[in-house]
């Protein structure tokens, strides 16, 4: 049976901000069902129109755009709590794809009632705006990464964002969570080879910094990481759950 949104377990943890109950009851009517996918599930197409938008509620995926030589660009991964096909439901069509990576279990909403979200719930549609906004961040700072450090500090900036991502979910604790891409999906999301990615992590694990192994990340010295990388403050901000 579908989770009720008065009872998600999402709002339980700590990264995401209080619903009034006014709120919480809107969802409830805005929440269409929920859809479960098995891994390598194609969530929303490059180029389709969706009816739907939908918020992850357990499992992990990634954002992704086709190139033209059959490659791809990673733009990003899906983590539970991150709400997917805002492009579609404003731009009409999706310009880029997302993909399960793990079995995922995603809450469906229908885009028909974004509009009556702006209408009687502006709160709601200020949250909208605000992780939209929170995206847009993200991806300056991306091409930021991307365009100006090594390989190295690529790396270590995409492995502590992720970890502090997955620790803010109660994912992670003591230094280990579960990373379940391939080292392809890291190296396609920080714009690096195969091969530079895979000497990379070998770097960082022979200087017990890091290490992946499977679909087990153990982060032994996060401080470490976080100056390879460059990042003074590695906290998780507080977000909106829709």
């Amino acid at each position: 049976m579908a989770v009720s949104c008065r009872n998600c377990p999402l709002r339980r943890r700590d990264m995401f901000r209080n619903m009034s109950a006014a709120e919480v009851k809107f969802m409830q009517g805005f929440k269409r069902g929920e859809l479960s996918v098995d891994a390598g599930s194609t969530i929303l197409m490059e180029g389709s129109n969706s009816p739907q938008l939908f918020t992850a509620l357990e499992g992990i995926g990634l954002r992704y755009k086709n190139l033209p030589d059959g490659g791809r660009q990673v733009v990003n991964f899906v983590l539970p709590g991150d709400f997917v096909g805002l492009q579609a439901g404003l731009m009409g069509e999706m310009q880029h794809s997302v993909e399960a990576t793990t079995k995922m279990t995603l809450c469906v909403f229908s885009r028909e009632e974004l509009w009556t979200m702006y209408r009687s719930h502006p709160s709601r549609a200020y949250d909208l705006t605000w992780l939209a906004a929170l995206e847009e961040h993200f991806l300056g700072e991306t091409l930021s990464v991307v365009g100006r450090l090594t390989g190295l500090e690529r790396v270590a900036w995409g492995l502590l964002k992720y970890y502090r991502r997955m620790e803010a979910l109660g994912l992670a604790s003591e230094g280990r969570t579960r990373l379940p891409f391939k080292q392809q999906d890291l190296a396609d999301a920080l714009g690096l080879s195969l091969v530079h990615t895979n000497k990379t992590l070998k770097k960082l694990r022979e200087q017990q910094v890091a290490h992946w192994d499977g679909d087990s990340l153990r982060i032994s010295d996060p401080l470490a990481l976080a100056q390879i990388a460059g990042i003074a403050d590695y906290r998780v901000p507080d977000r909106p759950l829709i």
